[in-house]
């Protein structure tokens, strides 16, 4: 990240992306339980859940010390009104050097209103203007319209179709989608256009 801080935080029309803290397990649990039987079909976490509230915190702990340690970005996604959470998302370091995938999930109550289009939108603008990243992708089964269709309207291009790569909660496989924005298209796309306040952990201002 040539020595630029993460952003710790950032700030939506409508929304608080925010590193998670262990206070926010209780709202977590709420979020996860409430949300299990959306989650099961793409999210192969979810077969493990529900989980205690001490789960919880000692995974917002582990999410917590690889953020500090810039290892991975996973990020708490609040509603910025009433500070309920509603779902989670991240900048995700498995793409290598100079590269982050986004992933995200929302919850069912909210879905229809255009939130997963905002966050993914200002993750990528943080990724590419923040991070200076040579590109972003979001992987996704093909069956999980709703979320490749908000790659689509990002800008994202589907670079590939990859056979029985993502593992599912039941143990099958399915195919997986790779939607890939790079950094010399990002300045055209959708993207560069979201209105984000965003902070690192002293909360100075980075965009």
């Amino acid at each position: 990240m040539d020595g630029t801080p993460p952003a710790y935080r950032i700030l939506t029309r409508r929304l608080i992306l925010r590193c998670w803290e262990p206070t926010d397990a209780p709202e977590l649990k709420r979020a996860v339980d409430a949300n299990i039987e959306f989650l099961l079909p793409f999210m192969p976490w979810a077969a493990h859940e529900p989980t205690s509230l001490e789960d919880k915190i000692t995974r917002i702990r582990q999410w917590r010390s690889h953020f500090d340690s810039d290892k991975d970005f996973t990020y708490g996604v609040f509603d910025r009104a009433t500070g309920q959470a509603l779902g989670g998302s991240g900048l995700h370091t498995r793409g290598g050097d100079r590269a982050r995938e986004i992933g995200y999930w929302m919850d069912h109550a909210h879905w229809g209103q255009g939130l997963t289009t905002e966050l993914a939108a200002a993750l990528t603008k943080v990724g590419f203007e923040v991070d200076k990243l040579r590109f972003i992708g979001i992987h996704v089964d093909p069956a999980n319209i709703a979320s490749w269709s908000v790659a689509k309207k990002l800008g994202y291009t589907l670079e590939a179709t990859l056979r029985s790569r993502l593992q599912q909660a039941d143990g099958s496989t399915a195919d997986e989608m790779v939607w890939v924005l790079h950094a010399a298209d990002y300045p055209n796309s959708p993207c560069a256009r979201a209105e984000i306040e965003a902070f690192d952990a002293a909360g100075r201002r980075l965009v």
